[in-house]
């Protein structure tokens, strides 16, 4: 089957918030007839009625509402995709070169480079930004050697050869597939058990890995990452092996909102652990940053 027509998906999703064909369509901006013929269509193609038309109105049906909410991911994502596209825009006249660790760059850093965007362009001063992405270590680097002017980072750590400032704070937790027997028992596991279990783990380097191990190694009796534990190079890579009964692994709560709202993961409180980490900004010590940056600094301490 084609992509679904987005145009289509929101119409059925103001239906479902408004009850009405007519406040829906002039929602998204198309006429009635149009909007109308629009879910015919896709009705049609997925053989199957999404509305229950009547004179006061029109409601969903429970294939209805199951689509709304598969739609719901997946405009998301798509909105989500387009303002990730937007924030590698590059420009040869680029003001700014921001580099992200990776968990910030995939849930933080394109919503704050859109508000820096429509905040100067609001004030006539455009400007372009150029990102790179990588581990916390290997932003720390791209800034050293000023491929960077602004990094972001998710380390515990704060690299002592530059100025940091924080701008927002991030928890770790614990997520297992729903078929795994911490899911099934219901109880909170101890420091312990996860120490000793193999993990799903960033590789060395990420700030999602060294969050963990200072957590671990700063417990009254100090414990260290299984060795036994799989690392995988992004947070997309060891969600989906989470989702596939693969192990257990520790995620930022950023990384995991969606998987868990869907029941694909099953969060598991630790008893005596509990994993936080700052998100800071980075830049060369004793540098002076361009305004661009500065803003963007408030930006994301604001949001």
């Amino acid at each position: 089957m084609d992509r679904p027509d987005e145009t289509t998906l929101r119409v059925l999703l103001a239906i479902e918030t408004s009850g009405s064909l007519t406040v829906a369509s002039a929602s998204v901006g198309i006429s009635q007839q149009a909007a109308s013929a629009r879910i015919r269509q896709f009705e049609l193609r997925i053989g199957a009625a999404l509305l229950i038309r009547s004179g006061r109105g029109s409601t969903l049906t429970p294939t209805g509402q199951l689509v709304a909410g598969w739609a719901t991911e997946y405009l998301a994502a798509s909105d989500g995709f387009v303002e990730s596209l937007a924030a590698l825009r590059s420009d040869v006249n680029a003001d700014i070169a921001v580099a992200g660790s990776l968990t910030i760059a995939e849930h933080l850093l394109p919503r704050w480079l859109v508000q820096l965007r429509q905040q100067r362009g609001g004030r006539g001063q455009a400007t372009a930004v150029t990102m790179t992405v990588g581990n916390s270590g290997h932003v720390a680097d791209l800034v050293r050697t000023r491929e960077a002017v602004l990094g972001f980072i998710e380390s515990p750590e704060v690299p002592g050869d530059l100025d940091s400032r924080l701008v927002a704070s991030d928890e770790l937790i614990l997520v297992v597939h729903p078929d795994h027997d911490w899911a099934r028992s219901r109880r909170r596991v101890t420091a312990a058990e996860v120490a000793h279990e193999p993990l799903l783990t960033r590789e060395q380097g990420s700030g999602t890995r060294l969050a963990l191990e200072h957590a671990l190694a700063g417990l009254s009796t100090p414990l260290a990452v299984s060795a036994a534990s799989i690392e995988l190079p992004s947070n997309a890579a060891i969600r989906a092996s989470v989702a596939a009964g693969a192990g257990p692994a520790i995620l930022s709560v950023l990384a995991v909102a969606d998987d868990l709202a869907l029941g694909r993961v099953v969060r598991v409180r630790i008893s005596d652990l509990t994993i936080t980490r700052p998100l800071r900004a980075i830049w060369i010590r004793g540098g002076s940053l361009p305004d661009a940056a500065l803003e963007l600094i408030e930006v994301a301490r604001s949001r």
